[in-house]
């Protein structure tokens, strides 16, 4: 904005510096998609932790391959994760419970709760129901827990009514984690728990007997005693309270809950009271000469409602894992996903067609290029030594892509749900490697050598020799060793276009890994230059952005080079941007690099020193 002049003197105006700064994007985040016990099917979801992938998908299970390699990622050094929970399409049932409504209609449902995602997890959810509102007559409140994870929420004030500003379906459905519901009448849910009679007027006399009983455990006690209770209650809400007190100080059965977990809660003239226990058979019921007083003696009772009917989703087949681009299932969720790096699918390692392992890998390269993201492809389970390598690679011929590499063998070390020794896919402990190594080295360190440790290993499936290494490593297989005084690590970091018979510019993994990474960054970092005029000073500004990303990544390291100008190069001019470009709309940048390729063989020549003269 020009500066306005109304007086003599000096003024000082700030001008917008020219200067675009590219950010560099992530390298080392890790998709994994396959089987879990619980969570959202198809949806990508971002872990920063293993107690994360614990919160949201159940942590680890027998049948869940992912559910171990997360776990060693994260073990490893791995830092974020992008899971995919992928199912055999048409198996898995989420958990359900149809509620009744609170009034005179027999059989009539009005809402029904559904656990938010398929599996059996859901049948450890416990919904349950209380007309304490400021509006008792109208509204609710739905308290769920997960009498498994531990997990509870609560929703208040709620209404069946479509037009209410705490409709059921709107305010369930938008904030919960465990649950959803549908509303399916008009009314309102029955309360669960034990529910009195109405209390009229004035409190009847409190200092009376009663006989609790849920289950089969009956105790008996005095509701109201001056020398110990104090002033009597007063109003229902006080009432409550002592009732509360009095219960949860009865004995329980043993290793039981049901007495010291009871809650007492109070809505308009009632009571309602609910039994600690989430056994939905077990309700509080109390007998007695003073019951009817009281209004206990009639009472509604309605268990804490569980949810029933869940059944976890089988192991996604080949077609499952490749999913459909149109639904955006399986691996095609991961389209609408930035800042993904490196794909991991564990469960491929044990299929038995490797048809069917090269069927996904293929599918998953394609998305590989488009996403510029590199695959970590397990070898199978089934290759137990050498020789099986190096006569099943054959199948691998149509998927030998850059943007892949395979790793040999498989880890041992102990199942955290056994304790047993167990062999698993290497796959997530070297996205771990991968990503220690990005953050302390760079992309353009070889995740291999005596630093790449694999932590948490106790061996591997096959111990391999330098012999061994020596035949697979042309083969463009990146060989997990064991060397004395380190122990496991990763011994290789060659593309699956890496065999020597290949002969490919990529066939690095630290040099592949390093363009997509430079491509992604300078992909984003010119999106300013869309729509601006195409001429000289446009592409001085490209050029200035551009090296100035490029140069501080070669003075830490990543080119080749004692200067600029050995490492890197920007072109853009009318060179590389003809008039027909520009009447075209098009601005061409051309950019060179120099990566620094890893030290694969290291050659000591010792040569003896004989008959030097003295001095």
């Amino acid at each position: 904005m020009p500066t306005i002049t109304s007086y003599p003197g000096v003024y000082v105006e700030e001008i917008p510096s020219s200067a675009r700064t590219i950010n560099t994007v992530t390298t080392s985040v890790t998709a994994f998609v396959g089987h879990t016990k619980r969570g959202p099917l198809n949806t990508p979801v971002r872990i920063t932790s293993f107690a994360d992938f614990e919160r949201k998908f159940g942590g680890l299970a027998t049948r869940s391959a992912v559910g171990y390699a997360v776990h060693q990622f994260f073990a490893n050094g791995g830092r974020v994760a992008v899971i995919v929970r992928a199912a055999k399409k048409g198996s898995g049932e989420s958990a359900r419970v149809v509620l009744d409504a609170d009034d005179d209609r027999e059989d009539c449902p009005v809402l029904a709760v559904h656990a938010k995602e398929p599996g059996a997890w859901g049948n450890g959810l416990h919904v349950a129901i209380d007309h304490d509102t400021s509006c008792p007559e109208e509204t609710f409140n739905l308290r769920v827990s997960d009498s498994k994870g531990g997990a509870h929420e609560t929703f208040t004030g709620l209404s069946l009514e479509p037009d209410h500003g705490r409709n059921a379906e709107t305010v369930i459905n938008g904030a919960a984690s465990l649950i959803r519901v549908e509303i399916l009448d008009e009314g309102r849910p029955a309360a669960s728990g034990t529910v009195s009679r109405r209390f009229d007027g004035e409190l009847p006399d409190l200092a009376v007997e009663l006989t609790a009983e849920i289950g089969d455990v009956q105790r008996e006690f005095t509701l109201y005693e001056e020398s110990s209770d104090g002033a009597p209650p007063c109003t229902v809400t006080e009432l409550a309270l002592l009732l509360e007190r009095k219960l949860r100080a009865l004995p329980d059965a043993p290793g039981k809950r049901s007495f010291a977990g009871v809650e007492v809660i109070p809505f308009g003239d009632r009571l309602q009271i609910i039994a600690g226990s989430t056994d939905p058979a077990e309700k509080v019921c109390f007998s007695g000469e003073c019951a009817g007083d009281l209004g206990l003696d009639e009472t509604v009772n309605a268990p804490v409602f569980p949810l029933h009917g869940g059944a976890d989703g089988k192991p996604p087949g080949p077609r499952d894992l490749i999913g459909d681009p149109a639904n955006k299932t399986g691996l095609q969720a991961l389209r609408d996903v930035h800042d993904v790096n490196l794909l991991a699918l564990p469960e491929l390692a044990d299929y038995e067609s490797a048809e069917d392992v090269v069927s996904v890998v293929s599918a998953a390269d394609r998305l590989c290029r488009e996403q510029r993201i590199f695959q970590l492809v397990d070898s199978p389970s089934s290759w137990g030594g050498v020789d099986a390598v190096r006569s099943g690679i054959a199948a691998f011929e149509p998927v030998r892509s850059d943007h892949a590499g395979m790793f040999f063998p498989h880890l041992q070390l102990p199942d955290p749900l056994t304790g047993r020794l167990r062999p698993f896919p290497p796959c997530g402990a070297v996205a771990g490697v991968i990503a220690r190594t990005d953050g302390e080295r760079g992309v353009w360190k070889a995740p291999a050598g005596t630093e790449a440790k694999v932590l948490g290993v106790r061996s591997l499936s096959v111990e391999l020799t330098d012999r061994d290494n020596g035949l697979l490593n042309p083969l463009g297989v990146n060989c997990l060793r064991t060397f004395p005084m380190v122990g496991p690590l990763v011994w290789g970091s060659r593309t699956l276009a890496g065999s020597d018979s290949a002969d490919s510019e990529w066939k690095y993994l630290p040099v592949r890994r390093l363009a997509l990474h430079v491509e992604e960054s300078l992909r984003r970092g010119l999106q300013w230059v869309v729509f601006e005029p195409n001429n000289d000073q446009l592409w001085q500004q490209i050029r200035l952005n551009v090296s100035g990303y490029l140069d501080p990544l070669f003075r830490k390291g990543a080119f080749q080079g004692s200067t600029p100008r050995e490492a890197y190069f920007v072109k853009c001019d009318g060179e590389t941007t003809g008039p027909e470009d520009v009447a075209r709309g098009v601005v061409n940048v051309v950019v060179g690099i120099a990566p620094v390729k890893p030290a694969e063989f290291v050659l000591v020549t010792i040569q003896q020193m004989t008959g030097q003269p003295e001095v």
